[in-house]
């Protein structure tokens, strides 16, 4: 992109990441932000992402292009109204918000649709806070652009090509669309995850057998379920009517399920498997989506002294960062005992073939 310079109204794990990637792209990129917590910052600025430290909402502000507003729901409200004034001709507004309703319905009321384009990165991770952003966070994942009735045309363009810039996908989309689409693909499994969770905790034996027990499969289905508690409230407390339809639509097929397992009706739960196995297997098999992408497979070693550090040298010597090394306990599914994270597919893909040339039987996915 030509230089720009971009505000933003905090600076988490979203912001965070768009900045740096802004800022990979084209190091001239004027970063400008505010949040409470100045310490990070003032971390962010010795890193050399952000160029302007702001103490409040202010005047700075008028200098801006595009200001991202990526702050809790609760206060996008009263951020919409000290930032539309500060705002130069030509600029606009966009948010990060994972759903779209509250904000355009405020955005509507304050009369500003003509200065803003919604938007929803669709990436994060369990961790939160600028301490865990990246560049590379936003690449590949969709971008969602959702337009109001009156947002400019250029805008729309110029947030398309942010998300571009940041090498993510964008998408645009009406603003109801996008949040029935994630109550079914994003919230609900969340919901379903913790539930899970919550399950098997309630029926745990006293020595907690199932916890000790909870493998490959187990694991895989639940680890969103450590995401932010306070950040997965305010979701769902913001899609309710989407998440609602969705989650009775899914009572209702797990309903179903139990009366086909209660009459031994084996047709019916094979045509569950098989149709649920085609389905997924259509979906591309690209890394995008609302969790970063998952760039890891497992490697078949025996469990004695040396072994993880032999391949950590390998890796090493060929300049390949591991981002994550962890043991599979239990290996039902067929797994390696051992499954190797990388942050990026093109290290994933160098790892593989290093390995292999080493004879190590590897597994993917």
């Amino acid at each position: 992109m030509s230089n720009l310079t971009a505000g933003f109204i905090g600076f988490g794990l979203i912001g965070g990441s768009i900045a740096k990637g802004l800022k990979r792209d084209n190091p001239r990129t004027k970063i400008m932000a505010y949040m409470r917590t100045v310490s990070k910052l003032e971390q962010a600025k010795r890193d050399g992402v952000v160029d302007l430290v702001l103490d409040g909402i202010d005047g700075r502000l008028s200098e801006c292009d595009i200001i991202f507003l990526c702050t809790p729901v609760e206060f996008n409200a009263d951020y919409l109204k000290m930032i539309r004034p500060l705002l130069k001709d030509g600029a606009f507004i966009t948010d990060v918000g994972s759903t779209k309703l509250s904000i355009h319905e405020q955005v509507k009321e304050l009369q500003m649709e003509d200065v803003f384009v919604g938007g929803h990165p669709m990436a994060g991770s369990e961790k939160t806070g600028y301490e865990n952003a990246t560049d590379h966070l936003l690449e590949n994942a969709y971008y969602i652009i959702t337009p109001t009735a009156r947002s400019r045309k250029e805008d729309v363009e110029r947030l398309t090509a942010v998300a571009g810039a940041i090498r993510a996908i964008p998408v645009v989309l009406d603003y109801r669309e996008h949040d029935s689409i994630v109550a079914a693909v994003s919230h609900l499994p969340h919901l379903v995850a913790s539930s899970l969770v919550n399950l098997v905790r309630e029926n745990d034996t006293p020595g907690e057998r199932m916890k000790q027990l909870a493998a490959g499969g187990f694991k895989d289905i639940t680890r969103i379920a450590s995401a932010s508690p306070v950040m997965w409230e305010q979701i769902c407390m913001t899609n309710r009517g989407p998440i609602a339809d969705i989650l009775e639509k899914y009572i209702a097929s797990l309903q179903e399920v139990l009366e086909q397992v209660k009459s031994s009706d084996s047709d019916a739960i094979f045509r569950l498997f098989d149709e649920s196995k085609t389905y997924r297997n259509s979906f591309a098999d690209s890394g995008k989506g609302s969790v970063m992408p998952d760039y890891s497979f497992s490697v078949d070693i025996l469990d004695e002294p040396g072994a993880i550090s032999t391949i950590s040298v390998i890796l090493a010597a060929k300049g390949i960062s591991i981002k994550n090394i962890g043991i599979n306990h239990n290996r039902e599914l067929g797994e390696g005992a051992l499954r190797i994270t990388f942050y990026q597919e093109k290290e994933m893909r160098a790892a593989w073939m290093y390995l292999q040339r080493h004879n190590y039987t590897l597994i993917k996915g």
